[in-house]
């Protein structure tokens, strides 16, 4: 037993020095909900209220709620509002339950407007739980953050262990951080939010954590949790070990996975990932320490990187424990396992439809990739099957 132990280490230690590419697993995957009109699927939703229904955000405006045999029925439909300019990034970006619903009734929605170009977090109430039904006399704008461009508007709202709600903002837009708001510490974008629902603190519409890095610290916003970011898109809490997953959109140099931790510094836009931006070449503010992604791919595996969320389910075990994620531009998928803050496991993962591969190419078109699969986000139903949702308008459903 001992020559097979130091066998299979040395193997290991052998395959980590030589760069072996990581195991590839192959999940089969269906589509669901296809005759749906479902354009841009953002987010599915697990109800917590132990029913199996879900809701399922479009991009557009519209939110469907989902059975448990994923009957679709619509949930909310703001269409009607000028949220989308350009309908690349703009529109509706994310959704949360209150931590305590359905003692707490109230659910929170975060979108772009219009004229001017701002996102918002708002806050909406159901009436009927048993119906799920929306109570239209109750709407309150919490928070509004000006955005120069269309783009880099970032995406969901997460509650955290401590039950306060965490917001990712990109970095207002364009290219190069012009503005350099990654750094800059009066702005609220480019940066992880941590904000209480629960409370008021000043003309504030809600509160300020008392444990908030920056709090009556001269030159920061104390609403800031964590900084330098470009475009995150998708923050995941992992409440069974404590961890804030990020996934944050590089611009040619980088795509990331971060940790988001208490006061971090993530380096946008001095850094590109662990790589000094090239078209900002300038050194780094003294004193001042980013913290390197837990995982990174350059340009020549994808160029735009869809965060996920941890694998819990039964019917794949390879992937369980693992931080499930991929590549809108090449279609490429990941997952990774995280402990003590560091990669101990990765792995590529191909999805199958009819033993078809869904993710395995992608072709350059003047110079970028193009694929037919766009994964744009990676969640989970009550019942542990995995969705995948392509912003080509599909989603799927693993077995």
């Amino acid at each position: 037993m001992k020559i097979i132990s130091i066998l299979s280490t040395f193997l290991f230690l052998f395959s980590s020095v030589v760069g072996a590419e990581p195991e590839t697993v192959r999940v089969p995957v269906k589509k669901v909900l296809e005759g749906v009109e479902k354009a841009k699927p953002i987010m599915i939703l697990p109800v917590p209220d132990q029913s199996g229904r879900s809701l399922l955000v479009l991009q557009g405006g519209k939110i469907l709620l989902l059975s448990k045999s994923l009957k679709p029925s619509t949930f909310l439909d703001m269409t009607g509002e000028k949220m989308i300019d350009n309908s690349f990034e703009e529109g509706l970006l994310g959704l949360v339950f209150h931590p305590k619903y359905p003692q707490d009734k109230r659910f929170f929605l975060y979108h772009t407007l219009q004229n001017p170009k701002r996102s918002v977090l708002v806050e909406r109430r159901i009436d009927d739980p048993g119906k799920l039904t929306v109570d239209a006399s109750h709407g309150r704008v919490l928070l509004e953050i000006g955005q120069p461009y269309w783009n880099h508007n970032s995406g969901i709202p997460v509650f955290g262990p401590d039950g306060f709600l965490y917001l990712s903002t990109g970095d207002g837009g364009k290219a190069n951080d012009p503005h350099d708001f990654g750094q800059n510490t009066f702005s609220l974008l480019g940066k992880i939010l941590r904000i209480d629902v629960n409370s008021k603190d000043g003309d504030l519409k809600y509160g300020i954590p008392e444990g908030n890095p920056f709090v009556d610290k001269p030159g920061f916003r104390p609403e800031i949790w964590a900084l330098g970011l470009r475009n995150p898109w998708m923050l995941h809490w992992d409440l069974s070990t404590s961890t804030l997953y990020c996934a944050d959109v590089g611009q040619h140099q980088k795509e990331e996975v971060n940790l988001i931790q208490k006061g971090g510094n993530y380096g946008w836009s001095f850094r590109e990932g662990t790589q000094d931006f090239d078209l900002k070449k300038r050194s780094s503010p003294e004193g001042v320490e980013f913290i390197d992604p837990v995982f990174e791919y350059d340009h020549t595996q994808g160029t735009s990187i869809s965060g996920g969320s941890i694998y819990r389910g039964k019917s794949n075990p390879k992937l369980r424990d693992h931080y499930v994620f991929g590549d809108w531009g090449t279609g490429k998928c990941w997952a990774i396992r995280v402990s003590n803050g560091k990669v101990v496991g990765e792995k590529n993962i191909v999805f199958t439809e009819n033993k078809e591969g869904l993710n395995m190419g992608f072709k350059m078109v003047k110079g970028k990739p193009k694929s037919s699969f766009k994964p744009v986000n990676f969640c989970q139903l009550p019942s542990g099957r995995m969705m995948i949702l392509d912003w080509s308008g599909q989603v799927y459903s693993s077995y």
